[in-house]
C-alpha cells in the first residue's frame, strides 16, 4: 500500500474516532434535591401532580414537591424491613389508576430478609400512605443476603413487573435463574387488581407443570433496574454481572415473554459454564467489562424535551465507577458514549414529562440531567 493511501486511511480513522467521541450528547448533572439517605428507587405517580417519590433503603419513602423534600414521611417501613447490604426497601411503583384508586406498591426485604411485595393506599389528600392499608401480595424466600433484584414497574399492558435476582451468594449455586420452578433470577409479571398478586394473563409458563406461573422471562442474575420505553413500550433490563461483564437486555413491545437471557450458563456474551452454545439464549444488546465498571445501574430511554440530542437514547450508569452513559437504541447491538460521572449512582428516575434524574447513593443527592 502506498504511503498516501496509508495517510488517507489513518486520517479517516482518526476522523471517525473523533466523530464517535463527539457523538455523546452534551449533558450536565444539575443538583435537584439533597438531604436524602441511600435512595434505591425514584419515580412519579402519574397523577399530574408533578411530585416525585424517593424510596430509601432504610424503609422510608420521601415526597419531593416543587424541588423540595417534604419533612413528613410519605411512608415509613423502618420497623418492617431488614435494611443493609443489598436488602431493604428496593422497589416502588404507583398504580396506573393512582389518581382514583390511590394504590401504590413496595418491594422490600422483610425482617427475615425475604422478598415481600405489598400494596398500600394513600390518604384522600395524597399526603401519605395509610399504614393500616398494607396488603401483602407476594412473598419469596431468599437463600442468601444478596441479589434481591429490586425494580417494580407497571408495563404498558397494565400489569406489574418485578425483577428478582438469583438468590445470591456467587455463581448462582442453586441454579435458580434456569429453574422455572423458582421465582428467583426472573422477571415476574402480576395482575394486582385483586387482594393477591395473580399470574398475569398471557404469562408464558402459566400452564406448564412445575413452572412458576408468575414468570415472564428468566436467566437473570440480578436485574436491579429495568424500565419501559414510554415511546413504543420496549423493555430494557440492566442485569448486574458476576466476574466479567455487565449487560443490557432488550425485549421488544411485541414480545410474548419466555425469553431466557442465559445466566448462569452464560455471562454477557461468553460461557460461564462449559457448553453454553446453541442453547437458545437471547443475547444482550450491550455489554461492558471490568475495565469500565463493576455494577450496572439501569436507567431510561430518554423521551424528554430538555435535551433534544439525547432523545431515544438509553441512559444508564455504573455504580462503582460513577460513569453515566447513553446508548442509541435500535438493532441487536447498542454502542454507548460517556455523558459524565456522578458518585455511586444507585437508581434513575423519570418525571411525568420524561425528564431523567439520577440518585447518588452516598451523598443523598438527586441530580437532574440537563443540556449544556
Amino acid at each position: 500500500m502506498s504511503k498516501p493511501n496509508s495517510r488517507f486511511l489513518l486520517a479517516w480513522s482518526v476522523a471517525a474516532l473523533l466523530a464517535s467521541a463527539q457523538a455523546a450528547p452534551a449533558v450536565t448533572f444539575q443538583p435537584f434535591v439533597s438531604g436524602l439517605k441511600q435512595v434505591t428507587a425514584l419515580t412519579h405517580a402519574g397523577d399530574g401532580s408533578g411530585r416525585l417519590y424517593a424510596a430509601q433503603q432504610d424503609g422510608r419513602v420521601r415526597l419531593i414537591e416543587n424541588g423540595k423534600v417534604r419533612d413528613s414521611l410519605f411512608l415509613d417501613l423502618q420497623k418492617l424491613t431488614r435494611a443493609g447490604g443489598e436488602r431493604g426497601l428496593i422497589g416502588l411503583a404507583f398504580d396506573p389508576e393512582y389518581k382514583t384508586n390511590r394504590r401504590l406498591y413496595v418491594h422490600y426485604s422483610d425482617l427475615n430478609g425475604d422478598t415481600l411485595l405489598a400494596r398500600y393506599t394513600a390518604t384522600p389528600d395524597f399526603s401519605r400512605a395509610e399504614a393500616g392499608s398494607a396488603k401483602t401480595l407476594f412473598t419469596a424466600k431468599q437463600p442468601y443476603s444478596n441479589h434481591n433484584g429490586g425494580q417494580i414497574a407497571f408495563g404498558p399492558d397494565g400489569f406489574l413487573y418485578m425483577g428478582l435476582g438469583d438468590g445470591g451468594s456467587g455463581g448462582d449455586p442453586q441454579n435458580n435463574a434456569q429453574n422455572l420452578g423458582s421465582p428467583l433470577g426472573k422477571l415476574l409479571r402480576f395482575d394486582v387488581s385483586g387482594d393477591v398478586a395473580k399470574p398475569a394473563a398471557g404469562n408464558p409458563f402459566a400452564g406448564r407443570a412445575g413452572a412458576n406461573p408468575n414468570i415472564w422471562a428468566y436467566g437473570l442474575r440480578n436485574p436491579w433496574r429495568f424500565s419501559f420505553d414510554r415511546d413504543g413500550g420496549g423493555l430494557v433490563i440492566a442485569d448486574v454481572g458476576q466476574n466479567s461483564f455487565e449487560e443490557v437486555d432488550f425485549q421488544p413491545a411485541s414480545s410474548k415473554g419466555g425469553e431466557n437471557y442465559g445466566w448462569r450458563v452464560r455471562e454477557g456474551q461468553v460461557c460461564y459454564e462449559k457448553g453454553c452454545a446453541d442453547k437458545g439464549f437471547v443475547g444482550p444488546v450491550l455489554v461492558y467489562g471490568r475495565t469500565e465498571g463493576q455494577s450496572i445501574t439501569g436507567g431510561y430511554v430518554y423521551r424528554g424535551r430538555a435535551i433534544p440530542t439525547l432523545k431515544g437514547q438509553y441512559v444508564f450508569a455504573d455504580f462503582a465507577t460513577g460513569t453515566v452513559w447513553a446508548a442509541p437504541t435500535g438493532g441487536k447491538s447498542w454502542d454507548k458514549a460517556a455523558l459524565g460521572k456522578v458518585s455511586n449512582p444507585s437508581t434513575f428516575g423519570e418525571d411525568e414529562a420524561g425528564e431523567v434524574y439520577v440518585a447518588e447513593y452516598g451523598s443523598g443527592r438527586i441530580l437532574k440531567l440537563a443540556g449544556k
